[in-house]
């Protein structure tokens, strides 16, 4: 089943999709690919072949019986990146107004540096490709 599904994106539930299109399109910089406000926006992510990040407002989401969920809860929810050069990124967002929970760091498994956007996510960066550069990932089972 593996190479015959493919992770196209996700989306996150949202409580202003203009204010988490400043984040995402704004200081992160990424694609704003489409844009319905208040109801809805497309991040893309990669270019061609990447994902999207989809940004659902609250309110439309609880037309499908969808809940609030608490502080504790958003901050669970990983949105995850990771780039060649993470020192360089990090000065890069923190000019454009990004704070950071944890700035770069090494864990045992890859650099990684983590934030939150306007909802509460973890935003995480890590440097290099995940799966590909971390002595975790690479380990034999």
């Amino acid at each position: 089943m593996q190479d015959k599904l493919r992770l196209e994106g996700l989306t996150l539930t949202v409580d202003s999709v203009a204010r988490s299109v400043e984040f995402y399109g704004g200081i992160l910089g990424l694609e704003v690919a489409y844009h319905s406000e208040p109801a809805f926006a497309l991040i893309k992510v990669g270019g061609e072949l990447g994902g999207s990040i989809g940004l659902l407002s609250v309110q439309e989401a609880r037309k499908e019986g969808a809940e609030d969920m608490s502080a504790a809860q958003r901050r669970a929810i990983h949105v995850e990146f990771t780039t060649d050069d993470l020192d360089a990124l990090y000065e890069e967002l923190t000019a454009r107004g990004m704070t950071f929970h944890e700035p770069p760091h090494d864990e045992p498994w890859e650099r990684v540096m983590t934030g939150f956007d306007p909802d509460g996510y973890a935003v995480e960066i890590a440097q290099g490709r995940r799966g590909q550069d971390g002595a975790m990932w690479n380990r034999p089972e």
